[in-house]
């Protein structure tokens, strides 16, 4: 973003970006010699703000009229940008507020960040914007922040107003909760907070009835995928992936987006690392065992291993995959990794992915969306009739290592006869066409190819068994047998060398 504005605030001069942009990012001089203000990003856009008509915030340096409108009651949000409105005028800026410059800055805690600061709700130029207090020597995280924004805004995925840990904490309950324990939730300035974001998120499903996520809690999980993968695609190391830095928006889309830059880095021209000497980063719990250890590099893998935790924790409704505040460093150095309350297989291969104590075992933010936990009903039978066409291939090619691997899965897959798994009017009709074997991996995979491509023949009774194109198909086959589809994704990954097979399920 070239356009540029000035701020004088006091004495102190900074460079901002164009408030007129998505994402304001300023440095302005507080009353205090220790302490800066970091104008990071909107809380609200000008279209959220148009939800609520009577509440838009005037401008804070005219005479401002006090408004008969009634506030929405239990919404401390929108009541304290009321407040401001309505006592702009006084010298002090109203109750709780105060002005620095351009920048009017409330008392309300929106969140903390590294390196001791603190995220404040204030307004800039008539926009509500989230207000980093830092302390002055770290004036360079803010200046560095502001490099990587500029660097970085232009993705959808990167920014934005309510975090990841306020919108689990308020779907989850924290008292049973690892994640939670000893956490910032016991005060009350945060109480009040997540009792605004509970206003606004009480129509939010995340999970499903039967307890898997919901279509939108997979796109959050992706959103925050995909800006990770922008950032890697800038070079840039965010080197401080947590739930606190994953912020949420609901207008005028519903997403998830990263945020807090402050630490950032980008990777020299040439270098995959930033060496092995590159300053302290990363919030504790949540950062890579190489980081632990003061002998590993810093690479864009580090922030791999944060993004598994952070999506071990969007699917948990919290909870962390090494355990308790005070003893996730020891684990994750250790490797002491408890994934069993992830009970879907392919999430549970997918964390364990990304948490590999082996860096460069660990796949990149480019490859982590190709993962069948995050592919459509579709692609998952897509998939499987595929690879059900690839074997027939490889055994009349003479070529046997794909049967074999396959068929080394069965008991993971099934136990005994799959086709006990099955009812009696869906075999006859897959009997009506070709012969099965019960206890082959090979034929149960024909039978979901063959199901998959003749649905629309089959008897309407056997339909309504099976269920609908291709969501009905999907879950009928994963139901029965959970494992066929990362079992046979794991084969074909590890026999298909060149993964012609894999490339062309991912290109439908």
């Amino acid at each position: 973003m070239s356009k540029r504005a000035r701020m004088k605030t006091g004495d102190d001069c900074r460079n901002i970006l164009d408030p007129s942009s998505d994402v304001i990012s300023a440095v302005g001089a507080s009353s205090s010699p220790d302490l800066e203000f970091l104008v990071s990003c909107p809380v609200f856009t000008p279209e959220e703000w148009s939800c609520f008509p009577d509440l838009l915030p005037r401008s804070v340096n005219a005479e401002v009229e006090v408004s008969n409108t009634n506030v929405p009651q239990g919404n401390a949000h929108l009541q304290s940008h009321y407040m401001l409105n309505t006592h702009a005028a006084l010298p002090d800026g109203g109750i709780g507020w105060r002005q620095i410059g351009k920048i009017w800055v409330s008392r309300i805690e929106i969140a903390k960040g590294s390196n001791g600061t603190i995220v404040l709700e204030g307004i800039y130029e008539d926009r509500p914007v989230a207000v980093k207090r830092l302390v002055r020597a770290h004036c360079d995280v803010a200046s560095n922040e502001i490099q990587i924004l500029m660097s970085s805004d232009q993705h959808k995925n990167i920014r934005c107003a309510c975090s990841l840990y306020d919108l689990i904490e308020v779907h989850s309950d924290s008292s049973n909760n690892s994640a939670f324990h000893g956490d910032p939730a016991s005060t009350d300035d945060y109480k009040i907070k997540l009792d605004s974001v509970r206003g606004m998120m009480q129509d939010v499903n995340l999970w499903r009835a039967d307890g898997y996520p919901s279509p939108l809690l997979q796109k959050l999980m992706r959103n925050v995928v995909s800006g990770l993968n922008y950032l890697h695609h800038l070079r840039i190391i965010h080197r401080d992936l947590k739930p606190q830095n994953v912020l949420i928006t609901m207008n005028p889309l519903f997403c998830a987006q990263l945020s807090d830059m402050g630490i950032s880095k980008p990777l020299p021209e040439d270098k995959s690392s930033l060496g092995y000497h590159a300053t302290g980063c990363g919030t504790s719990g949540w950062r890579a065992p190489e980081l632990l250890r003061h002998g590993g590099r810093q690479t864009r893998a580090m922030d791999v291993f944060s993004l598994g935790c952070v999506l071990c924790f969007f699917f948990t409704r919290g909870r962390h995959p090494f355990g308790e505040n005070l003893e996730r460093d020891y684990n994750i150095v250790c490797n002491k990794m408890d994934l069993s309350f992830v009970d879907i297989p392919e999430a549970h291969d997918l964390f364990s992915c990304l948490l590999n104590q082996d860096p460069k075992l660990r796949p990149k933010a480019s490859e982590v969306l190709h993962h069948p936990f995050f592919w459509s009903s579709k692609t998952r039978l897509s998939f499987l009739s595929d690879v059900s066409d690839k074997v027939e291939f490889e055994i009349r090619a003479g070529n046997l290592d794909l049967l074999n691997a396959l068929e080394s899965t069965a008991q993971s897959v099934f136990v005994g006869n799959w086709e006990d798994e099955i009812e009696p009017a869906v075999m006859a009709e897959l009997w009506s066409r070709r012969r099965y074997n019960g206890s082959l991996v090979r034929h149960l995979l024909r039978a979901v190819r063959n199901v998959y491509s003749h649905h629309m023949e089959f008897p309407e009774e056997v339909k309504e068994i099976l269920g609908p194109v291709d969501d009905g198909l999907d879950a009928y086959f994963a139901i029965r047998f959970p494992k066929l589809l990362i079992e046979s994704y794991r084969v074909v990954s590890q026999i298909c060398v060149r993964k012609e097979l894999l490339a062309g399920v991912l290109s439908k």
